[in-house]
């Protein structure tokens, strides 16, 4: 898809390397580690060979911060994207799912970097012709540190994603030890 083409060439010229992970994850990543409770029914193996393959992920965000861990040791900061589809149960499909384009970036360095990441949601907006969006501060977001998330909302209506900080617990789940700041964007929404 151009669109992601794009995105992915420019957020490469930022200084982002791009990850790619897998699209099956265990139920613990999408939910206990990111301190989500999964009130959204999530899109589940019939019969999974390992437990790390449980569930069709909902978000990037585990599977980047899987790649964290694993890159952990390598010079600071690491500044993280990737840009795929997710999944999420849809009864009114024929699937019973449906597969939707998402953007995940994140930021880990010594300190939070949220104006680096908030820096990449504007050149985003840039680069897609957008300029009527804002960020509505929220608590709602588990996973984000309380008082350090927004909402990004297109207009005065539509919600399209979110970033901020991430909780110190869920830095603590992913084995992490300095603070990072993210973004996710659906990207269907913004075409």
């Amino acid at each position: 898809n151009k669109l992601t083409d794009l995105l992915r060439g420019d957020l490469a010229a930022a200084g982002f390397t791009e990850t790619l992970n897998f699209a099956l994850c265990s139920r613990e990543d999408v939910g206990k580690r990111l301190r989500n409770t999964l009130d959204q029914p999530l899109v589940h193996i019939a019969n999974p060979k390992t437990a790390e393959f449980q569930v069709v992920r909902p978000s990037l965000l585990p599977g980047i911060l899987k790649t964290l861990t694993s890159n952990k040791k390598m010079p600071l900061p690491l500044k993280l994207f990737e840009t795929s589809d997710v999944v999420l149960a849809d009864k009114d499909a024929d699937s019973g799912a449906r597969n939707i384009r998402y953007i995940c970036a994140v930021y880990y360095n010594l300190h939070s970097g949220f104006e680096i990441i908030h820096g990449l949601l504007d050149r985003i907006m840039q680069l897609l012709a957008i300029n009527d969006y804002s960020l509505e501060g929220t608590d709602s977001l588990n996973h984000h540190f309380r008082g350090r998330s927004a909402l990004v909302r297109l207009g005065n209506s539509k919600v399209v994603g979110s970033l901020g900080v991430l909780h110190p617990e869920v830095l603590h789940n992913f084995d992490l030890i300095n603070p990072c700041s993210m973004l996710e964007l659906n990207l269907e929404h913004l075409m």
